[in-house]
């Protein structure tokens, strides 16, 4: 099977200490579409950057299909690139944006039009060919380096944050147009962007990168149910996950009244060098609110869930997601629910949370991994 391949691959740029690529082993598969994923400055570009031949490999290797690519310039490596910025020749019609690399290969013209034409079709732009780009859309000009790409047929597609610069509507309908494109293609892609979003819905699987280094790879669902860790855990998913680091009793972490059950297992692991803590983490929907009236009718002495003062409510139509804190340890904490909006509590008002049985997760309090 084709594939892509990072191995032990590193980039240390001059004057740093630190790796902004660091030992990363990835491989992409035939067609797939994988997602690299982390916070600005986590490697995520210069990773790509480094299988594009834009930057060099200090240590390791690259391979396409096979063939070591570490050291061969980007033209020789049958890549295709789309860009942030689109990178589109401002003085040529986007029918000459789209053939450019194929005019400089030589090919012939009748071959040249049929590829650009099937391009165009496939994304809509037929009736823009003879515009420049400055008469077309963000959208459109996307549209176009993305044609551009896609008429050169390469090995592999690159995409750099391709959608950063659209309004929230337009990279809503052109993700899911990258989507289908790629689907339709079967092209092995490789794309960057810091929003986790983004990830979960396009990507066949997720790579989630931190200072350079590779946390987890796995699809999306996976990356959602069962992070690898506490960075992770915080990153995937929006809202994030509430997590809190809370002391380790014999049946769990302690939420002031409220004790979350842990296994004997995840126990034992937790108190190996976690300084009688743990660090518990649920999502916002993994919870039931009830309020004062309801726990005070429930349990005179408590423990009926986590009582947290709601400071803002946000009202999406099928959802609401509660905001509020709590003091524990006698430190404010914030927490996030997502409840049914016709039962959204009211400014100011305090509700106990309660997290559902076997929903939470447990991460080792020093080291960050999972129990």
């Amino acid at each position: 099977m084709a594939t892509v391949t990072y191995r032990q691959a590193s980039r240390i740029y001059p004057g740093s200490v630190r790796p902004a690529v660091d030992n990363l082993d990835l491989e992409i598969g035939d067609g797939e579409f994988l997602v690299l994923v982390g916070p600005s400055g986590c490697g995520k570009s210069t990773s790509l950057r480094m299988l594009a031949g834009l930057e060099e490999v200090d240590k390791g290797s690259i391979f396409i299909n096979d063939r070591d690519v570490t050291h061969l310039p980007p033209k020789s490596r049958d890549i295709a690139m789309v860009f942030q910025n689109y990178a589109l020749y401002p003085h040529m019609s986007v029918y000459d944006n789209m053939a450019f690399a194929l005019k400089l290969r030589k090919m012939p013209k009748a071959e040249i039009d049929t590829r650009v034409k099937e391009a165009a079709a496939m994304l809509q732009l037929e009736d823009f060919l003879n515009r420049k780009p400055k008469a077309l859309s963000g959208g459109q000009r996307q549209r176009v380096a993305m044609g551009r790409a896609i008429v050169r047929n390469p090995q592999v597609f690159l995409m750099d944050e391709p959608l950063s610069n659209l309004d929230a509507k337009l990279r809503v309908q052109t993700r899911s147009q990258i989507a289908t494109m790629q689907a339709r293609l079967g092209v092995k892609t490789v794309y960057v962007t810091h929003d986790q979003v983004e990830a979960m819905t396009m990507g066949h699987r997720v790579a989630v990168l931190l200072d350079g280094v590779l946390q987890q790879v796995d699809s999306p669902r996976t990356l959602y149910d069962r992070p690898d860790n506490v960075f992770v855990a915080g990153f995937m998913g929006s809202p994030a996950m509430n997590i809190k680091t809370v002391p380790l009793t014999d049946e769990g972490g302690k939420f002031e009244n409220m004790v979350l059950p842990l296994t004997r297992e995840q126990v034992a692991a937790a108190r190996e060098g976690g300084d009688g803590k743990v660090t518990v983490g649920f999502r916002p929907e993994d919870t039931d609110l009830v309020s004062e009236h309801e726990a005070s009718g429930l349990s005179k002495g408590g423990g009926v869930g986590m009582p947290i003062k709601v400071e803002l409510v946000e009202e999406l139509g099928s959802d609401a997601f509660v905001y509020g804190h709590v003091a524990l340890e006698g430190e404010d904490e914030r927490f996030t629910v997502r409840t049914d909006p016709r039962k959204a509590p009211e400014l100011g008002s305090t509700v106990y949370v309660r997290p559902r049985p076997d929903h939470h997760h447990a991460f080792h309090a020093v080291t960050g991994l999972r129990l």
